[in-house]
């Protein structure tokens, strides 16, 4: 059976529909991408509470009038449920970095749980693709805690997925589970190269000026 290197736990069983664990590699990138977006999530917090408290606040992050993390947190859109919108990351992340750290000491899920982290991911990462356009092409500036936090939810939402297609969880043809599986990181590369590109041309002229 084809295996990727972040996901080579040796148990899978196509028979076997009791609970499934995982291989080191995805566990470790469960608590990895988990912590960086715990660290992302609280940065921005604490910096969302130093504008409260005075207008003026300048975030360590802002460096110039594209680079401007001042400018996303004050948005509308950094407040899309009534509240600064890293408080919700600091509640699920640590929910991510928990499950890799169970998967490290041995932790079996059954399968309703892998589809439950499967969907969680998703969500995350369709609402962080939400917020880059909002980033790009309506607040005009770029935050770059957000940025990580974006990379971040999309690694563990695509692995999540391969994980949950290599064991079956979710049944795809034979042909697109074995290309997922021989082909895992073009998805990632492509991604994100995509985002790189988008930002590259969105303030190509002040990036140019740079030159």
């Amino acid at each position: 059976m084809t295996t990727t290197a972040l996901d080579d736990v040796s148990t899978d069983d196509d028979r076997d529909r009791g609970p499934i664990g995982a291989g080191r590699g995805l566990s470790w990138l469960l608590v990895i991408t988990g912590a960086l977006g715990i660290l992302a999530s609280w940065v921005i917090t604490t910096d969302k509470i130093e504008l409260l408290k005075d207008p003026n606040f300048k975030p360590a992050c802002s460096f110039n009038p594209i680079i401007s993390c001042g400018s996303v947190m004050q948005s509308a859109q950094a407040e899309v449920f009534g509240f600064p919108n890293p408080m919700a990351g600091m509640l699920a992340f640590p929910v991510v970095v928990a499950i890799g750290v169970g998967l490290l000491a041995g932790a079996r899920y059954r399968r309703f749980y892998w589809i439950g982290l499967n969907i969680g991911t998703l969500l995350g990462t369709v609402f962080c693709m939400w917020l880059m356009t909002q980033s790009l092409y309506h607040i005009n500036a770029l935050c770059l805690w957000c940025t990580l936090t974006w990379c971040a939810t999309l690694l563990m939402f695509w692995y999540t997925t391969v994980h949950n297609i290599k064991h079956r969880i979710i049944p795809v043809p034979a042909g697109l589970r074995g290309a997922v599986l021989e082909f895992h990181w073009v998805v990632p590369v492509l991604w994100y190269g995509t985002i790189g590109l988008l930002i590259l041309t969105r303030w190509w002229s002040y990036w140019s000026s740079l030159l």
